[in-house]
């Protein structure tokens, strides 16, 4: 039985969501060929044998301490639908977004409709509810990680100025400008935005008769009362608590994996911070950072005087820890919800 019901998706719609796919796939995997083509054959031995000498000890912490992160991220999520009038189980919205990041696994951005999905299905939470209390959510974790980053900027200048100028930025403004230039693009969203004015104003009394017209608005009205379920939370400061520590654990699960190797073990904070905003920018811009996300650590541990096998091996140990506890917690909790009964058929 399906985990919750959707209307099947146009083929066109799911020929381009392939497509993209692929070609995040496909990006992922020349960013790892290229990563890996200079490679003289000792350096490939060494990262073998970083591997087979690493402490994964720390590896085994690190997950621990992903899963208190995902944790605390379905209690805040949890308090988000109390100015909502509900209240789902615990297990139910942790479920929903270890089965949420799973699905982000396959194709980007499905994660965020899986979860709001599964508990319109099991605790008869509106989906565009739901879905409005992802975007604020997603909202605010953007501005934490921006604040990290510019505590990354103050306190760490001297050392990554010159990577970002050369390796973040360019990719950070073709991912977001594309061809166009910002003045053109800018023009161009303006008058698509007045054309869509004109025609909505002249059809109106017939777009607004439409379902499509009453599924946008059940979206926009849905994204509305997220805001205000923000702005109405009960336990303000508990809500901030979570939003902090959610970070902090993410700063630990990877600081804590520099110990696996004696050279990285005595790095300061400072490099676990540039590592964890840097690698966040990866997992941005490639689904799950594959590829990327090892890439970018071994650079910027490069600047910290970590030689680039050993960042390199970390990188993926990294990543390779981050994607196991998806995939084993994910796939657990898939399970696990299968056998709950949805909302209309509990007693």
């Amino acid at each position: 039985m399906a985990l919750f019901n959707a209307e099947p998706a146009p083929t066109k719609s799911k020929i381009i969501t392939f497509i993209k796919f692929v070609v995040f796939l496909g990006v992922g995997i020349l960013i790892i060929w290229l990563s890996l083509r200079n490679l003289t054959g000792e350096e490939r031995s060494q990262i073998l044998k970083s591997f087979r000498t690493a402490n994964y000890n720390w590896v085994i912490a690190a997950i621990i301490l992903g899963i208190f992160s995902h944790i605390l991220r379905a209690l805040r999520w949890k308090l988000f639908f109390e100015p909502l009038g509900y209240n789902p189980k615990i297990q139910n919205v942790f479920f929903a977004v270890m089965i949420g990041y799973f699905a982000n696994l396959a194709f980007p951005r499905l994660g965020e409709v899986t979860r709001c999905g599964i508990l319109a299905k099991y605790e008869k939470i509106p989906f565009n509810k739901s879905f409005g209390t992802v975007i604020t959510e997603r909202a605010l974790d953007m501005i934490i990680f921006a604040g990290l980053f510019f505590l990354m900027l103050f306190s760490q200048l001297g050392t990554i100025h010159g990577y970002l100028d050369k390796n973040i930025y360019p990719r950070l403004h073709g991912k977001i400008a594309g061809s166009f230039s910002y003045n053109l693009m800018f023009v161009f969203i303006l008058c698509l935005f007045a054309v869509c004015i004109a025609i909505f104003f002249i059809f109106r009394k017939k777009i607004i008769q439409t379902k499509i017209y009453h599924k946008v608005e059940a979206i926009v009205i849905g994204f509305w009362d997220g805001l205000k379920s923000l702005s109405q939370i009960r336990k303000p400061v508990l809500f901030v608590v979570y939003s902090l520590s959610i970070w902090v654990l993410y700063f630990f699960m990877l600081y804590i994996i520099f110990f696996c190797f004696t050279e990285t073990s005595s790095l300061s904070l400072g490099a676990g911070l540039s590592s964890l905003v840097l690698g966040s920018i990866g997992i941005m811009i490639t689904p799950g950072g594959i590829g990327l996300y090892p890439a970018i650590i071994q650079e910027t541990l490069l600047l910290y005087g970590v030689v680039n096998t050993t960042g390199l091996a970390l990188g993926w140990i990294a990543w390779t820890a981050q994607t196991v506890m998806i995939l084993i917690v994910g796939g657990i909790s898939l399970i696990l919800m299968s056998f709950s009964k949805p909302a209309n058929e509990q007693a």
